[in-house]
């Protein structure tokens, strides 16, 4: 539909759309406000709803304020800054309750006040960058996935990523399609390139950085190291090039001091860590326990768990599939520490944790859909929902990170 067309916005959905009525149809519209009148262009019409895309502010909101980036609207990373912080994370919080009531069917969720991040800006261990064809650093399109959206300033970033990222030129046609650049301890950075090529191209970079070079099946270090200490609270970790890691290090501290303090762990505890990753969780729990058992799938992340875990004699990881190590597991946890990827629990995953039966379950969430699903699944099976806290570890952005504590 070519020519605009004016509807009210009633209600924000997860995703960061706003909704709002046409023809009888619910209409999602990125960058809109319940209580605004807008026009909207209508861009995927289909049966019972439609998508459009903003094209003026009639009527705003009370609460709508001025974006600080000149890129928001057109980038695809950012979705909230037209709301002040505080109204982002009631946003949030309502968001997951919802989600909980709707898909979850647990009426009156316990959703705890939202963890705040202390930085609303510059909070980004890790940003990834799409290069155009012209070499040019940008940002994948709000408008469409296929595009993208050269940009001069972003205020995700920590400071030494964003004082350093402006510096990179790439040339022309430049078979590199991905740029990462992740900060570590002291201000190091390590810059992650992904190319569907072995050769890499000529490059200069005037800077002491480290440089990895990652195709599909292997990373070469091009110059420094293959990886980054990363510090949270009092502890050291290796993270390599490949491997996942908490991209806000102050809110991961947060979610550490969380679990701590919440989860019911004895020196007598097996505990069972599933998508351990680096080791984030469980090298703060390794001391405390009996017995820790981690399981994770990424290669490199289980090469910097047994670097970062190292001090142990107690640990023990399994590399593998979730959902294909843990019905063989012929183990008794007595807690379980699970953080999936947003697609959350395999149906495997979640039939073998109702037979293991641990007496307590902390379930890392983030996406506030796929958890509701799960914990439906998991109170059906003989668990109740002790309570559910959100940490904000994405300010700007509609990403809700949450952590559930469940109970037998």
């Amino acid at each position: 539909m070519d020519n605009p067309v004016e509807i009210v916005l009633t209600a924000l959905s997860y995703g960061g759309d706003a909704i709002g009525r046409y023809n009888g149809r619910a209409v999602f519209v990125p960058f809109g406000l319940p209580g605004e009148t807008v026009r909207v262009r209508i861009v995927d019409d289909r049966k019972n709803y439609a998508r459009a895309e903003l094209v003026q502010v009639v009527k705003p909101a009370p609460n709508r304020i001025t974006p600080r980036c000149q890129h928001f609207g057109a980038c695809g990373g950012c979705h909230y800054q037209q709301l002040s912080y505080p109204d982002q994370l009631s946003l949030k919080a309502s968001i997951l309750r919802d989600q909980l009531t709707r898909i979850g069917k647990i009426q009156d969720p316990p959703v705890q006040p939202v963890e705040a991040s202390p930085l609303e800006w510059n909070y980004r261990n890790n940003i990834q960058f799409h290069l155009d064809p012209g070499g040019v650093l940008g940002f994948i399109s709000a408008s469409s996935p296929d595009e993208m959206i050269a940009i001069q300033e972003c205020f995700l970033p920590e400071d030494s990523i964003a004082a350093f990222w402006p510096t990179l030129e790439f040339e022309s046609d430049s078979p590199i399609e991905r740029v990462s650049l992740r900060a570590g301890v002291n201000e190091d950075l390590l810059l992650l390139l992904e190319s569907p090529e072995v050769e890499l191209p000529e490059m200069e970079i005037e800077a002491d950085i480290s440089i990895v070079h990652m195709t599909e099946n292997h990373a070469v270090v091009v110059a420094g190291d293959g990886y980054l200490i990363i510090r949270v609270l009092d502890r050291l970790f290796k993270v390599s090039a490949g491997s996942f890691f908490q991209v806000n290090t102050v809110m991961a501290a947060k979610m550490v001091e969380h679990l701590l303090a919440n989860l019911p762990i004895t020196s007598g505890s097996t505990l069972l860590d599933v998508y351990c990753g680096a080791g984030l969780f469980s090298a703060f729990f390794a001391g405390k326990v009996a017995r820790l058992v981690g399981i994770e799938s990424a290669t490199s992340a289980c090469e910097d768990f047994a670097v970062n875990l190292d001090e142990f004699e107690n640990v023990e990881l399994y590399e593998g599939l979730a959902q294909d190590v843990l019905p063989a597991l012929r183990i008794k946890p007595d807690v379980v520490i699970l953080d999936p990827p947003r697609a959350g629990l395999d149906r495997a995953v979640l039939d073998a944790l109702l037979i293991l039966r641990p007496s307590a379950l902390a379930y890392v969430s983030c996406d506030p859909a796929t958890l509701a699903r799960d914990a439906a699944r998991l109170l059906a099976g003989g668990y109740r929902l002790k309570q559910v806290t959100p940490f904000d570890l994405f300010p700007q952005t509609y990403h809700i990170e949450s952590i559930s504590i469940f109970e037998l």
